[in-house]
């Protein structure tokens, strides 16, 4: 949970990324529920199977969809601060599989669920992205409904 709150204190961010990160964060202590929801699934999603860049691909793919800028923003930041990803065709099978499932409500094909095990992913991971889904989701709606996006 350090990791996290380190994450929304903006310890690790620009300055600029950082005073947006704690408005928003004090926008959520409106509701302490949310806030500590928010971070304990964060939490668990970080300690999922899926690798950094995969789940930092899952939150950009959802920020991105949910059109929360400051997520998009600070995702972007942390992806960067990853380096080059080690095979991007890799996190492409991610990013589309996020977005199927999303459009789905989770009833994915199997085709589709075929398509991301073929590169590299499990099905165990099929879940973790629907883990990572409704963490960000929480995230991005919380975040555009305060105005902190």
């Amino acid at each position: 949970m350090l990791s996290i709150l380190v994450e929304l204190r903006g310890d690790a961010l620009p300055a600029d990324l950082s005073a947006r990160t704690a408005d928003a964060v004090a926008l959520l202590k409106e509701s302490p529920e949310t806030l500590n929801g928010f971070l304990k699934l964060s939490e668990i999603f970080e300690s999922t199977t899926l690798d950094p860049h995969s789940r930092e691909t899952v939150i950009l793919t959802v920020a991105a969809r949910n059109q929360c800028h400051l997520c998009v923003d600070m995702h972007e930041a942390k992806m960067a601060a990853l380096g080059p990803a080690p095979d991007p065709e890799r996190l492409d099978a991610v990013r589309t599989f996020t977005l199927q499932v999303l459009a789905a409500s989770g009833a994915v094909g199997d085709a589709d669920l075929a398509a991301f095990e073929k590169a590299g992913y499990t099905r165990r991971n099929a879940l973790e992205v629907v883990l990572g889904i409704g963490t960000y989701t929480v995230s991005t709606f919380a975040n555009r409904l305060t105005r902190a996006a």
